[in-house]
């Protein structure tokens, strides 16, 4: 197929091109507005009881996301005039076409939680209405109309509502920057690896393509089903480097080529036939990993299962199709606007080549000395403990987070991270307030609970501390209630799992009951994560098996590949572990440690991880494979595979971690901060202690094994399995 596919692209090269035009201005088209369509939610698991209790409470117009932190420029709260401008401001709040309800400290009867210790501010609490997308959207509009200041009152806002917005916010900045360091960078060192200002933008050209192509995939596909806006970092980050790192290998392999004596269009057919070859199986380990996103609930580890499949498809037919259409076009001119010429050495001369012999002269203290180091890297990893994002992932100087950061400093309850308790088909409630008072009541005395409020009053302690007032109605459906259980503890915590579990294990007069808020979404979405890690890893292995044997004919080569990749991505979130969760390194980073990691993010980022590992195995592996089936030297085949691959694998590794240290370096939120720092040390370990020392060592100390395979797999492979060698030789004797 890759013989006739080359064939085809040589001598439909302007065609080709042509096509590829039209349907890049197509994509930018319609797919350039991407953005606006796409999701800011999505982390929860569309079957957990607390999104089903979010739902329910859409009949009462929903729980409180956002409270306004109104501050007294003079005297106290309760002085005459602020408690007059504070009641006004809340029914001006209340009045907001967007709002579905507004109480205070003033007008709910003074209750103290609801005022700072210090007295010098109060809160103001309301619910914007809407789906998550819509509330952001009406958040964006109408919050800044409520940060001022008068000469009575100092309002700013926070909860949810306001720190989603300002995440979304600061992470479509910090894309923008991240793009306008990375591109300039990576284009920069390109020019250094090719020595050629036309090569180099090749790669480039190639990432366009699979970035913007992928927008407009994306674009259709949140047509059927919600999809994450934080999937177009992982568009940008990825189609830049694997377009770098396919663009690399072909264009490596055709000026190989054509130092070997073939002409141009020879050099061609030969470039696609084999480095093809690789990139596409490749891509294939690359996409499996991304694909077992697809098994998990969350929207948000969907979304990247979607962009990333995407992005790897157009990122491959970009090298395999478009760039080897470009080289034919343009024939030597590849090499216009030479700055230097790099030299190869010799075969058996090479820095590389050194490398492996050195490593194959002593497998066995290299191997366990590498084993060792990584497996003390990874220690930290056996305590990783996972979490959400709370406003604790903001700056330090994010409005929304400094507003929190007043309620945990100067109050006794966590108002804007109330737990839900919904009761439904009860009846009329009016019926049932002896129930009622008796489980608010009861709820109030779990630890961690600083008040409850419910449709009879608000509770404290096992007591009621305030009758039920108007604002209490927004607790009543015609035959549905809830409760509102206000923690005294932080939500984001394992002390907001305890008391999550604890609410869930306490009786309810009122029948069967369901939780949520952020505990328990938090409870809700480590348990489906936990649950669906086996299937997700069983289907990567699996998957990457049967690709690397249809490639390689071996059974060892994808069990090592596997367990060295897993050895190395261990090693990474130790790192993660120590760096994020223990915050070791967070003045440096500039970031709030928390004590957990984001729950969804280790999962995410061991799938792109695994697969660019995979990317650079296959890379490696294709031309050992490559030189063993020519000489059926062992050691020699992998010598010269290393030789061949160590200079092209370490540029493209070192230009696709720029690519993610520049998210890193440019984020100030502080999961993409990890995703960006732990993407970076993933690849550099991969390129450098995995393929220049273990799999050396383990190659030499397996022999001949790493190409062994059982009769009937040896039979299935003889008859399926694909030879690039075979297939290298053919386009020179198919010529047009």
């Amino acid at each position: 197929m890759l013989v006739r596919l080359a064939n085809l692209v040589v001598r439909r090269r302007l065609a080709i091109l042509a096509l590829t035009l039209v349907g890049l201005v197509v994509a930018g088209v319609l797919g350039g507005g991407v953005a606006s369509r796409l999701s800011s939610g999505g982390f929860e698991d569309p079957g957990a009881e607390s999104t089903r209790a979010q739902q329910a409470l859409e009949r009462f117009g929903g729980e409180s996301n956002v409270l306004l932190l109104v501050r007294a420029r003079n005297g106290t709260v309760d002085d005459a005039a602020v408690a007059a401008a504070g009641a006004a401001l809340t029914t001006r709040f209340g009045d907001e076409p967007d709002v579905s309800f507004a109480a205070s400290y003033w007008t709910l009867g003074k209750p103290p939680p609801l005022k700072s210790r210090t007295g010098d501010s109060a809160l103001i609490l309301g619910r914007i209405s809407g789906s998550q997308d819509e509330v952001n959207k009406r958040a964006k509009a109408l919050l800044p109309r409520y940060t001022f200041a008068d000469s009575t009152l100092d309002v700013r806002p926070g909860g949810l509502a306001a720190v989603y917005q300002d995440v979304n916010a600061i992470i479509e900045a910090d894309t923008k920057k991240a793009d306008s360091v990375a591109i300039p960078v990576t284009l920069v060192l390109l020019i250094l690896v090719f020595g050629s200002v036309v090569a180099a933008f090749l790669p480039l050209a190639v990432g366009i393509l699979a970035i913007v192509g992928t927008f407009l995939v994306l674009r259709v596909v949140s047509g059927f089903t919600e999809v994450s806006i934080y999937s177009l970092s992982l568009t940008t980050a990825m189609g830049l480097g694997l377009a770098i790192d396919y663009s690399l290998f072909i264009v490596s392999r055709y000026r190989e080529e054509l130092r070997a004596g073939l002409s141009s269009d020879d050099a061609v057919r030969r470039s696609v036939t084999t480095a093809g070859r690789t990139v596409t199986f490749s891509a294939l380990t690359v996409a499996a990993s991304l694909g077992a996103l697809l098994v998990f609930p969350l929207a948000f580890l969907r979304s990247f299962a979607y962009a990333g499949i995407a992005v790897v498809a157009m990122a491959t037919v970009g090298a395999v199709v478009v760039l080897p259409a470009l080289i034919a076009a343009l024939g030597p001119r590849v090499d216009k606007w030479v700055l230097w010429r790099h030299k190869p050495a010799e075969v058996g001369e090479g820095m590389w080549h050194r490398v492996a012999v050195f490593v194959m002269r002593r497998p066995w203290p290299i191997a366990l000395g590498v084993v060792a180091l990584l497996l003390v890297l990874g220690a930290p990893f056996t305590g990783m403990k996972l979490g959400l994002p709370d406003d604790r992932v903001l700056p330090k100087g994010a409005p929304s987070r400094q507003v929190a950061e007043v309620l945990r400093r100067d109050y006794v309850s966590r108002e804007a991270a109330a737990a839900s308790v919904v009761a439904q088909r009860v009846g009329d409630p009016r019926t049932r307030a002896n129930d009622i008072t008796s489980y608010a009541t009861a709820l109030s005395r779990l630890p961690g609970v600083a008040r409850v409020d419910a449709l009879t009053g608000s509770f404290a302690g096992g007591r009621l501390v305030l009758p039920a007032t108007p604002v209490s109605q927004r607790f009543y459906a015609p035959d549905a209630t809830y409760l509102s259980v206000i923690p005294g503890v932080e939500p984001v915590s394992p002390q907001g799992e305890r008391l999550v579990a604890a609410i869930r294990s306490t009786p309810s007069p009122l029948g069967r009951v369901i939780v949520g808020g952020q505990s328990a979404q938090l409870v809700d979405s480590k348990r489906s994560i936990a649950e669906n890690i086996p299937l997700a890893a069983l289907l990567i292995a699996l998957f990457t098996f049967v690709v690397l044997f249809l490639s390689f004919g071996s059974v060892l080569v994808p069990v090592k590949a596997v367990l060295l990749n897993l050895l190395s991505l261990t090693a990474t979130f130790g790192a993660m572990v120590w760096i994020f969760q223990e915050g070791h390194l967070s003045g440096l980073l500039d970031f709030t440690a928390t004590g957990t990691l984001t729950a969804s993010m280790p999962i995410l980022m061991f799938c792109i991880a695994f697969g660019l590992s995979m990317d650079y195995e296959v890379f490696l592996l294709s031309r050992i494979k490559e030189e063993h089936d020519k000489t059926g030297d062992n050691a020699g085949s992998v010598a010269i595979g290393l030789e061949r691959t160590g200079r092209i694998v370490t540029a493209a590794a070192l230009l696709i971690a720029i690519v993610f240290a520049s998210f890193a370096l440019t984020a100030n939120i502080s999961f993409m901060i990890m995703f960006g720092v732990g993407l970076t040390l993933a690849v550099v370990m991969d390129a450098t202690l995995i393929r220049a020392a273990l799999v050396p060592a383990f190659m030499k100390l397996a022999g001949e094994a790493n190409w062994w395979a059982p009769g009937p797999l040896r039979r299935l492979y003889d008859r399926f399995g694909i030879s690039e060698t075979e297939e290298a030789e053919k386009p020179a004797l198919e010529k047009v």
